[in-house]
């Protein structure tokens, strides 16, 4: 640097004496040093550090050039902060060049203070304008950094509270005033964790409660449920796996409907209704069991019924040419006959009534008030008509009535579980005929001694279109020598078997019944009973469909239904006479048939055993397979044929055997006199 340089920059006049100035100097330097140390931003640190550089390279330059001309110690370095100390009386070379210097320059003297002062402005005028600088920004960043722990609060709020769209707003605003903000990255995180949290929870909630309605069979509200998840995520896999799920089950359920449509016209007796119900499930599920077992059983009723309407007329005929006007026994038996085989043929039933009106008949109420009043007055070839309503029993019937109701939906007999069978018919009913009605328990009552709903003890008795329901014991039970001839009836829903035939001499014969649902087996025969079982359908019970343990007495089972009980659709004990023939186990849960060594004489042929979930045909040790080769075996799981065996525990060889339900004796009967 050039000493005019340096002395514009030190503010000296051409001819003035620095040392004049030290002072002045050291306070100034000492005043911009502190500016550098005390700049608000870099901007100001970089122009004051310049101005400072400056100011101690003009010093530098007068130093030097005072210390050459005097070759006399050098000023110390305007740099330092320590004071120059200049001596009283400085050299006259000093001041002789001092002086022609001045008179170089030609610059009045009186400049210096001037230049000096001017820097001095200039430094505090920078000075103040750094400091307002400083204040303004200063005041500018509070503000910026209040405002950002406001939306940082605000934000943390927000995503509390699901608000997504707000939340994002204010994160944002925060990146706005700080890029790169650790408070913006961590509202942004929270965020997407809050929707990601919100959106597992949304998606569990609404498939759990798809779920739990598909399960209560609310097929509507499962679609609706599943229905919220995929409309905000169309391609959420468990969703979409429920709908699946709910379009099977409306196919079932559709299919589960259109078989008891089936069904109940098959109850009905609308054979067509039920073939074509049948055939339309088959139409989509062409190996479905169930429809083509409903279509089997229809097809056969109609050809049955087409059979059994021609033989209904050829005894209207006989009936008709019998008819003289007063009461005939075999008139009257073969137009009973008849109306069973045609029961809608208006003609039957019209020339039956005609024939039962030449015995005496008794209206209840009208001519009394109750069942059992009628029934205590009544003598052989009565008959008895009950009105529509609840008839209140137990009812003893101790002559060989006719006991007609209104039909089975509209009258009933039942009584306390406790006070017996509903009806009794006694040793001395020698051929009573009851018709027509339900008998029920009105409660259940647990325990080793259980009524019946019915009950025929000794006496001869023969129930049509009746409902045996809902007893504490069995349905119907035949005991002490009786006969019992049931035809069109159902039992359902009993604490025991549907219908049992127990002891010497007793007999039990069913033909177009149901055994529906009992808790143990459909129907059942011991101890020496025989049993006529002919087209029965045994259904859902929780033992066998029919079981048989007859002895040394006679079984034949022709064509009954025998499907999806709980153990095996048949198990034939023992039985010294009789046969075994075209009857069909299907989808039961142990298997389809058990013959027992005891039962080998019977003739066992044409036979199904189907889709069971368990052997299709269970030979005791001893008997041969290929005795049994005229019947059919087949998609039945595991083996098809299990053979040699050992049912030494029991005639159920997968689970043991419960003991039969006992039978209570109930007092003897006597007809009034």
């Amino acid at each position: 640097m050039t000493l005019p340089e340096a002395r514009k920059i030190l503010g000296l006049g051409p001819g003035e004496d620095p040392r004049l100035h030290l002072a002045e100097f050291k306070n100034a330097r000492k005043h911009i040093a502190a500016l550098v140390r005390t700049a608000p931003n870099e901007t100001l640190v970089e122009r004051y550090r310049k101005g400072l550089i400056e100011f101690d390279a003009a010093l530098t330059a007068v130093d030097e050039h005072l210390g050459i001309s005097e070759k006399k110690p050098a000023l110390p370095s305007p740099a330092k902060t320590e004071v120059l100390a200049v001596a009283p009386s400085a050299p006259l070379a000093v001041t002789a060049q001092l002086d022609a210097d001045a008179a170089v320059e030609q610059t009045p003297r009186s400049r210096g203070p001037s230049y000096l002062a001017w820097f001095l402005v200039l430094f505090i005028g920078v000075t103040a304008g750094g400091w307002l600088y400083f204040e303004s920004e200063k005041a500018t960043r509070n503000q910026r950094l209040i405002r950002i722990a406001f939306l940082e609060r605000q934000g943390s709020v927000f995503v509390e509270n699901r608000r997504w769209l707000e939340a994002s707003n204010a994160f944002a605003e925060i990146e706005s005033l700080s890029p790169g903000s650790a408070l913006a990255l961590r509202g942004r995180r929270s965020i997407e964790a809050g929707i990601g949290e919100e959106q597992t929870q949304f998606i569990g909630y609404w498939t759990g409660q798809a779920i739990a309605e598909l399960d209560a069979g609310r097929l509507d509200e499962a679609t609706a449920a599943a229905r919220q998840v995929l409309d905000r995520n169309p391609n959420e896999k468990e969703a979409s796996a429920i709908l699946d799920r709910i379009a099977a089950a409306r196919t079932g359920q559709a299919r589960k409907n259109a078989l008891a449509s089936a069904r109940e016209a098959l109850d009905q007796r609308n054979w067509s209704l039920a073939i074509d119900t049948a055939r339309e499930i088959l139409a989509t599920a062409p190996e479905d069991p169930d429809a083509q077992g409903v279509l089997t059983d229809a097809i056969a009723a109609l050809e049955k019924s087409s059979a059994d309407r021609a033989k209904a007329n050829e005894l209207l005929k006989m009936a008709v040419a019998r008819d003289q006007g007063q009461f005939d026994q075999q008139a009257l038996d073969w137009l009973r006959e008849a109306s069973s085989l045609a029961p809608d043929s208006a003609e039957i039933a019209a020339r039956l009534e005609k024939l039962s009106s030449y015995t005496r008949t008794v209206q209840v109420p009208g001519d009394f008030a109750t069942p059992q009043e009628a029934l205590d007055q009544a003598n052989d070839r009565d008959r008895i008509v009950l009105g529509a309503g609840n008839w209140k029993g137990p009812l003893v019937v101790g002559a060989a009535v006719e006991l007609q109701g209104a039909g089975f939906a509209t009258t009933t007999v039942e009584c306390p579980s406790g006070s017996g069978s509903a009806i009794t018919i006694g040793p001395d009913a020698k051929g009573a005929r009851i018709s027509g009605i339900s008998f029920r328990h009105e409660s259940f009552a647990a325990g080793s001694d259980r009524f019946s709903a019915a009950l025929v003890r000794g006496g001869r008795a023969a129930f049509v279109d009746c409902r045996l329901t809902d007893a504490s014991g069995h349905g119907l039970a035949v005991i002490e020598g009786g006969q019992a001839t049931v035809s069109r009836s159902r039992f359902a829903g009993n604490g025991w078997n549907g219908a049992a035939a127990i002891g010497a001499g007793s007999t039990l014969e069913a033909r177009d019944c149901e055994a529906l649902n009992n808790f143990e087996h459909g129907i059942e025969s011991w101890d020496q009973a025989a049993v006529i079982l002919v087209n029965n359908r045994c259904e859902g019970n929780s033992r066998n469909g029919i079981h048989t343990d007859n002895g040394t007495a006679s079984a034949t089972l022709e064509r009954n239904q025998l499907v999806a009980n709980r153990e095996f659709g048949l198990v034939m004990d023992s039985a010294g006479t009789g046969k075994i023939t075209g009857n069909v186990a299907r989808a039961n849960l142990l298997g389809g048939m058990v013959i027992r060594a005891a039962a080998a004489g019977l003739p066992t042929t044409l036979n199904q055993s189907v889709l069971n979930q368990g052997p299709g045909l269970v030979l005791e040790k001893g008997l041969t397979a290929s005795s049994y080769g005229n019947n059919t075996v087949s998609q039945n799981s595991g083996q098809q044929v299990l053979r040699d065996a050992d049912l030494s525990g029991g005639a159920n060889p997968v689970v043991p055997e419960i003991p039969r339900a006992s039978i209570v004796a109930e007092p003897q009967v006597v007809k009034p006199r």
